[in-house]
């Protein structure tokens, strides 16, 4: 049981450490301070979702319908063309000062509605959470512990990504490196985007 928990740790870590929309956005608003605690618990909870999901069996329901997966990359690219355009709007504005972090730019509401469909709108979620983690844990006995330790990794990350950006602060009290972060982040956007029509 801890062999096979273990194992669905290491390997969910070593897929969702790759640099996302998701994952730019956690880091933005740990940056900010804003709203960092229903953020890692909205990213970390919606996996462990999908990755008990995975173990039960959807996977091969999703495989078994690939409109549905068609559908949810075509608009998931769309929405990320959007918010990565915002992204360079504001760097090309001139970027945040971090001394205006205490000042909320989003609301809760729409910090976790954002997060929410960069979560559920990007395919490849569903890729590595309910097929290739959901598939992978039918090689373990039991299948549930490969799970727990799975989702139990994007809790440890989400949480260290969110309340770990406070320890880059000092590199962002200038507008420049706003500017620097919020054109890395559409470049990211877009590039997922761009993966995703072409994928």
């Amino acid at each position: 049981m801890i062999e096979a928990g273990m194992a669905g740790f290491v390997l969910g870590i070593s897929l969702i450490m790759a640099i996302g929309a998701q994952n730019a956005f956690v880091l933005r608003q740990g940056l900010r301070g804003e709203h960092v605690l229903p953020l890692v618990l909205t990213c970390a909870t919606s996996d462990m979702i999908l990755i008990a999901a995975g173990v039960a069996g959807f996977g091969v329901l999703v495989e078994s319908y690939p409109i549905a997966v068609d559908l949810a990359r075509w608009g998931g690219a769309l929405f990320l063309v959007v918010y990565g355009a915002m992204n360079f709007r504001s760097a090309f504005a001139g970027g945040d000062a971090l001394e205006d972090a205490g000042r909320s730019s989003v609301s809760r509401k729409v910090a976790v509605m954002t997060c929410l469909m960069l979560t559920w709108a990007n395919p490849h979620v569903y890729l590595d959470t309910v097929v290739l983690l959901g598939g992978l844990s039918s090689q373990y006995d039991p299948s549930y512990a490969f799970g727990i330790g799975a989702a139990l990794s994007s809790y440890v990350f989400f949480f260290m990504l969110g309340y770990g950006a406070r320890l880059l602060r000092p590199l962002f009290t200038s507008p420049r490196a706003w500017q620097v972060l919020d054109g890395f982040v559409g470049v990211t956007m877009w590039v997922i985007a761009l993966t995703l029509m072409l994928g």
